[in-house]
């Protein structure tokens, strides 16, 4: 495409101006690539273009806004009323859209049924009042008005709701029982990845050993706060990644998805006040279904 300037201008700010659809860092990038010519000649971003000069581009594709079409697609509910619902997410079904995702996510899911979501949040994860990871199986809220919505996140900020989840950990774990209280931020080198940062958000775990052997320990594990990748980032900062995690523990090839489940979710309903209580076993492909037991989980947190 050709731009014609009008008046003298940097080149990227004439660009960002006549291409509102891209941001100023992807456009300069394009013209440090040297894929923007003025008057034939490739130009530095401060470049200053007078009026009548050429600038020519391929302009790259849009990219596409969050997709928020409805999807048809079968959710487990364990708990549903006028104001909330909490469902039990499968594997691999990501909690809310995102730029670079192209398959439905639970919101979509959530879009399909015959009911309103809250709208408190940003407009691309409506409902979502926490979000679990994609390849993490298990409970989530989800909130169908805002005065529930904000009522349930000021009990997260408040640390009332009791988030319980099962891991399988790499390797023996000594201790029966321990706490592991280090912040948490954007990994530096890679921005896809969490780190332990001591200048992150603080991020507390709680941990009690249910059973072990040399080659794994299963864990219960509560959150005492809720970053992204908590759990992850915590145990792997151990030395005892979960099972399946190849982003945070083996960098070789994993047999077993990642074994990481939000099995009990306690919290008081924000209408009526109760305390709400409930429960989703591991799914089959969680290695150590069989040694998970509400009864022994509840009597040791909730």
């Amino acid at each position: 495409m050709e731009i014609v300037a009008k008046q003298s201008d940097r080149l990227d700010r004439l660009l960002v101006t006549e291409l509102p659809a891209f941001s100023r860092t992807r456009l300069a990038a394009l013209i440090s690539e040297g894929k923007v010519l003025v008057d034939g000649q490739p130009r530095k971003p401060s470049f200053h273009v007078e009026a009548g000069m050429r600038v020519c581009l391929d302009a790259p594709e849009p990219r596409a806004a969050h997709d928020l079409t409805p999807s048809d697609i079968p959710l487990d509910v364990v708990y549903e009323d006028e104001a909330i619902l909490v469902v039990n997410k499968p594997r691999g079904l990501a909690s809310h859209p995102a730029r670079s995702l192209r398959e439905p996510t639970l919101v979509n899911a959530l879009l399909a049924r015959p009911h309103d979501l809250s709208e408190v949040g940003p407009p691309f994860r409506p409902g979502i009042v926490h979000r679990l990871d994609k390849e993490t199986t298990g409970l989530l809220l989800v909130a169908k008005t805002d005065f529930a919505h904000l009522a349930l996140a000021r009990q997260i900020e408040a640390r009332s709701v009791s988030r319980i989840y099962v891991a399988l950990a790499r390797g023996r774990v000594e201790q029966d029982s321990f706490r592991i209280e280090a912040a948490v931020a954007r990994d530096r080198r890679d921005r896809r990845k969490m780190a332990i940062d001591a200048g992150g958000r603080s991020a507390v775990t709680h941990g009690r050993v249910l059973n072990r052997d040399e080659m794994a320990t299963l864990l219960a594990l509560k959150l005492e706060t809720g970053r992204t990748h908590q759990i992850r980032v915590h145990l792997a900062s151990i030395g005892h990644p979960v099972v399946g995690d190849s982003i945070y523990g083996s960098k070789g090839r994993e047999e077993l998805p990642l074994q990481l489940h939000a099995t009990l979710l306690a919290f008081d309903h924000p209408v009526t006040g109760e305390r709400v209580e409930l429960y989703a076993a591991p799914p089959l492909d969680f290695a150590r279904r069989d040694a998970v037991s509400r009864t022994e989980l509840e009597a040791i947190w909730v």
